[in-house]
C-alpha cells in the first residue's frame, strides 16, 4: 500500500509538472529549473514581463537606461524580451541567436568603419577587452565593451596624451595619424619642418619595457634644442636674426648684413646668390676671391689664358651678368677680323658657337668657316680665292653680287645686265636648288627657248646673235640681203607672214623660215 502512494504521487507530481511547465529552461537558466522557481520568471496568469527579465539581468537594465547598446535601438526598445530570447525548448536551445554577418552593428550605437569592417566578430568581443568581471565570466558574450579604444588597443603612449584617439587617428590605420593637426599643437610646423618625418623630432625609446615615441615634453624653446650650432656660438642662439624655417640656406636678414667689411663687394647679381652658393664650407670658412675664376668655371676654357692667368673677364662681363657681353664693335674692330655690313647685326653666338661650345680663337677668317659654301666646286679657283667669297659678294647682303662678269669671257650686255644671277645660274634638280657656275654653258639655248626648232642650227648649235641683240628678241641683226632670197621689187612690200607661215611639225607650230628649195610656185599658185 505505501509503495502503491509513492508510485501514485510520482505519476500525478509528474503529469501536473508538465501541465505547468512546457520544457526545459537552457543551460543558462537550468538553475531556475523547478516549480517553486516560476514566480521568479512568470506572473500568476500573466505572460513574462519584461520588467522580470531586466530585474536579473542588470547589466541590460542599465544599458537600456542609459540608452546605450543594442537592446536601445529603435529596432529592439519596444519590443519584449521573449521575442527573442524565448525559454522551455530544452537545454541545448540556443536563447540568443542572430546571424553575425548579416546583424547591422550601428544598431549598437557604434558604426564599424575602417579596418573594423574586415574583422571577425571574436577578434573584439573577447574576455580580456572586459572590464566587468561579472561579465567577463560569460562565455560568447556580446556585453561587456565600451567605445574606448584603449579597452581593446594597446594604449601606445602609456597614459601620456589623451584617450580620444579618435582625435588624432582615423579606422583605417594607427599610422599616419591623419586627423592630427600640428597647427593645435603648441610647436606649429612652417617652413621646412612641414617636410620633416615626424621621427626626426618624435625619438622612440624603450619605456616600461615597450617601444614609447616622445610626443610630450619635447623641448622647442631655441632651434638648438634640436640643431647644432655650426657657427659655434659666433652669432649668437638667435638662429631667427638670420635664418628662415624655409631653409638654412635662405637669409632673412642678409640685406642687412654688410658684405663690403668682408673685402668684397656685393654687386649686381651678386646681390641675389644664395650666401651658401660662395660658402660652400660655411659662412666663416675664409674663401678667395681675387679673380673670377675663384667661384666660376672658365667657360671659354683656356682660350683666354695668357702666361698661365686667365685674362680679366671685366673686359668683357660685369657683376649685371654675363649676358650681354661688354666686348664693343670698336673692340672688336681692332682685331683681325673687323665687323662691316651684315655682320654688325649677326648675334656673336652666330660665329662663336661651335658645336656648342663657345669658340673665339680662329686659324683664319675665311668666309667658309662660318658659311657653307652652297657652290661646291662649281666655281674655279680663279674665282674662289682660297675660300673667301669677296670676289662676288659684299658683306651688306648675300643677293648683292659685285662680280665682273667680262672676265668669264660671256660679258653681259643688255637685258642681262639687269636680270638676277640666279634666273641664269639658279637650276632646280629634283627639288633640290644647284647654283651651277663654272659647268654653265654659254649658248643661248642653255638659258631660252628656241622658239625656231632648230631650223637655224649648224652643226648641233644656233647662233642666235647673227639675228638678234640682247636688247630685245626683236631681228634687228637680220637682212634679207645676205639671205638666199633677197628681196626686191614688190616683194619688199609684202608682209612677212605671207612668206612665212605659222606651220605645225611634229606637235610644235613655228614661223617658218627655212624651206628647202626657194621657188615661185612656192607662195604663187
Amino acid at each position: 500500500m505505501k509503495y502503491f502512494v509513492i508510485i501514485l504521487f510520482l505519476i500525478s507530481g509528474r503529469i501536473l509538472f508538465a501541465q505547468i511547465s512546457p520544457g526545459d529552461l537552457t543551460n543558462a537558466h537550468a538553475d531556475l529549473e523547478g516549480m517553486s522557481n516560476c514566480t521568479k520568471c512568470h506572473e500568476i496568469g500573466e505572460p513574462v514581463h519584461n520588467s522580470k527579465c531586466l530585474g536579473c539581468h542588470t547589466e541590460i537594465k542599465n544599458l537600456i537606461d542609459d540608452k546605450r547598446g543594442y537592446h536601445s535601438s529603435k529596432d529592439v526598445s519596444n519590443k519584449d524580451c521573449s521575442n527573442c530570447h524565448s525559454e522551455h525548448h530544452g537545454r541545448n536551445f540556443q536563447i540568443i541567436r542572430f546571424e553575425e554577418k548579416k546583424f547591422d552593428h550601428k544598431l549598437t550605437g557604434y558604426s564599424l568603419e575602417g579596418k573594423h569592417r574586415g574583422i571577425n566578430c571574436e577578434d573584439c568581443h573577447k574576455a580580456s577587452n572586459i572590464s566587468d568581471n561579472k561579465i567577463k565570466k560569460r562565455a560568447g558574450t556580446y556585453l561587456g565593451l565600451s567605445k574606448k579604444c584603449i579597452d581593446c588597443h594597446t594604449d601606445y603612449h602609456q597614459k601620456t596624451l589623451s584617450i580620444n584617439c579618435e582625435s588624432c587617428h582615423g579606422f583605417n590605420a594607427f599610422r599616419p595619424a591623419a586627423k592630427f593637426n600640428h597647427s593645435s599643437a603648441k610647436f606649429i610646423l612652417d617652413g621646412a619642418h612641414q617636410n620633416v618625418n615626424c621621427e626626426r623630432c618624435h625619438l622612440t625609446i624603450k619605456r616600461n619595457g615597450q617601444d614609447f615615441q616622445i610626443f610630450k615634453g619635447v623641448k622647442f624653446n631655441s632651434c638648438l634644442d634640436c640643431h647644432k650650432d655650426i657657427h659655434e656660438g659666433k652669432f649668437g642662439t638667435n638662429c631667427e636674426s638670420c635664418h628662415s624655417t624655409e631653409s638654412f640656406g635662405i637669409i632673412k636678414n642678409k640685406a642687412n648684413f654688410n658684405h663690403d667689411r668682408t673685402g668684397f663687394k656685393l654687386i649686381g647679381k651678386h646681390n641675389f646668390v644664395e650666401c651658401n652658393q660662395c660658402h660652400k664650407n660655411g659662412l666663416t670658412a675664409k674663401l678667395k676671391f681675387g679673380n673670377c675664376t675663384d667661384c666660376h668655371v672658365d667657360f671659354h676654357k683656356g682660350q683666354f689664358v695668357e702666361i698661365n692667368k686667365v685674362r680679366d673677364c671685366k673686359e668683357c662681363h660685369n657683376e649685371d651678368g654675363f649676358k650681354p657681353s661688354l666686348f664693343t664693335i670698336e673692340n672688336h674692330n681692332k682685331l683681325k677680323f673687323s665687323l662691316m655690313g651684315g655682320h654688325l647685326a649677326v648675334p656673336c653666338e652666330n660665329c662663336h658657337v661651335k658645336e656648342n661650345i663657345w669658340k673665339f680663337k680662329f686659324d683664319n677668317n675665311k668666309c667658309i668657316n662660318c658659311h657653307e659654301n652652297i657652290h661646291g666646286n662649281s666655281i674655279s679657283q680663279e674665282f674662289w680665292n682660297n675660300g673667301n667669297c669677296e670676289s662676288c659678294h659684299v658683306f651688306e647682303n648675300w643677293h648683292v653680287v659685285n662680280f665682273n662678269h667680262s672676265v668669264t669671257g660671256f660679258e653681259l650686255l643688255g637685258v642681262h645686265k639687269t636680270i638676277q644671277c640666279s634666273a641664269c645660274h639658279k637650276n632646280n634638280d629634283n627639288n633640290t636648288v644647284k647654283y651651277i657656275f663654272s659647268q654653265l654653258e654659254s649658248s643661248c639655248e642653255k638659258c631660252h627657248k628656241d622658239i625656231h626648232y632648230g631650223q637655224f642650227q649648224k652643226m648641233g648649235k644656233t647662233n642666235c646673235e647673227s639675228c638678234h641683240a640682247f636688247m630685245n628678241w626683236e631681228p634687228v641683226k637680220f637682212s634679207h640681203t645676205i639671205s638666199r632670197f633677197k628681196l626686191d621689187g614688190a616683194h619688199m612690200n609684202v608682209a612677212c607672214i605671207k612668206c612665212h607661215p605659222k606651220v605645225t611639225e611634229n606637235g610644235f607650230q613655228f614661223v617658218k623660215y627655212q624651206f628647202s628649195e626657194i621657188k615661185c610656185s612656192n607662195c604663187h599658185s
